[in-house]
Parts: structure tokens; sequence; C-alpha cells
């Protein structure tokens, strides 16, 4: 990995056991599925709306399939992955609780990856300035972003308890480094691998 890697796909890439199934829900251009199939042997899989991102992976020789993740799971069979990954995408579909359950039919783990909106420079933006949030994690004005919601370490982890899902890892995400203290107010994003 070289070091320009991010650290959400370094510690991706760590969690990933080799020779894994892998889809990626919101692929992007590519890149995660990419080093997976690289540096774990995975047999990597994409499903992309952005034409010009699709343009991307299949340069890089990418299976990717255009399409809404918010619809397209259900044309796969029960357990077909290994792992499905939504890494900071989940918080951009419109049925998020739908493609959760989705998720976890397909595969047999999901990993979700997401921008923590209590991370502490959020919070100060929203009490002392009364401004919608712009951090490192959440860069977009309230008016282009492409989430349709915003949610925190504590939310998701609520969240998993209320669906009976099992968090099995969880990793905390700082600007370069890992996060430890009081992740739900310092980490800017959060990596978590569930199962149901």
């Amino acid at each position: 990995m070289s070091a320009e890697t991010s650290l959400d796909y370094r510690i991706i890439t760590d969690i990933v056991e080799p020779d894994s199934k892998v889809l990626d829900l919101g692929c992007g251009n590519g890149d995660l599925l990419y080093l997976l199939a690289k540096e774990k042997n995975a047999v990597v899989q994409g499903i992309e709306l952005n034409d010009e991102a699709i343009y991307q992976c299949v340069e890089k020789g990418l299976s990717v399939f255009h399409s809404d993740i918010d619809s397209s799971l259900s044309e796969y069979p029960d357990k077909s992955f290994d792992y499905v990954i939504l890494n900071q995408s989940l918080q951009e579909v419109k049925r998020a609780d739908f493609v959760m359950e989705e998720a976890l039919r397909v595969g047999n783990k999901a990993i979700i990856g997401f921008s923590n909106f209590a991370h502490i420079k959020a919070r100060f933006m929203m009490f002392f300035r009364g401004k919608a949030p712009i951090t490192k994690s959440l860069p977009y004005h309230w008016f282009d972003t492409p989430n349709v919601r915003f949610l925190s370490i504590s939310d998701f982890k609520n969240y998993c308890v209320v669906k009976g899902f099992k968090i099995l890892h969880v990793r905390y995400l700082g600007k370069r480094k890992e996060v430890n203290f009081w992740p739900n107010l310092f980490a800017l994003n959060a990596i978590f691998v569930i199962q149901k």
C-alpha cells in the first residue's frame, strides 16, 4: 500500500480476509476495489451510479454495474459475498434501513464507513456559529451535499442494537490516525464491521 492510500482504505483492506468475495456499494472510481483485488486477491464487484466513476473503474479492469444502491441488491442471492462495503455511501442512500438489510442479506458481513456528524468541530459550528457544519469529513455546504442523512457513531451503535445486528469490529478515524478516546466526540469517521 502506498503512503497516499487513505486511512479508511488501509483499515478496510486490513479487515478483508484474503480471497474474499467483495461487493462495494457506491464504489466511486474503484480505488478501494482495485486495492482489495491487488492486496488481498479478492474477487471484487462494484455498484455505482456516476458514469465518469464507472469509466474509471472499467479502466482499472474492475467489474462494476451502473445502478442505484437503493434498488439494485434484490437481484443478488442470499450470502453471495463475504463482505458488502458501504464506505461513505450509507448517508447518501434514500432508504438506508432497506439497504442495510439487503447488504446483510447478500453479504455475510457488512463494512460500514461514515462521517461522524457529532465530531467536536461539527458541534462547535452548530453551537457557536449557528451554521450547518463544514469539516474535513463533511466538506459540503448544506445546498450541495450528496448526504441525505447525518448520523453519529452513537446513532449507528443504537441502530445496530435496535436491529439486532452484531458489531464485530469498530475502528475510529481521525485526520491521520485512529482515535481511541471519546470517539463520538473526536473521531471524524468510523468503520463498523457488522453481521446479522
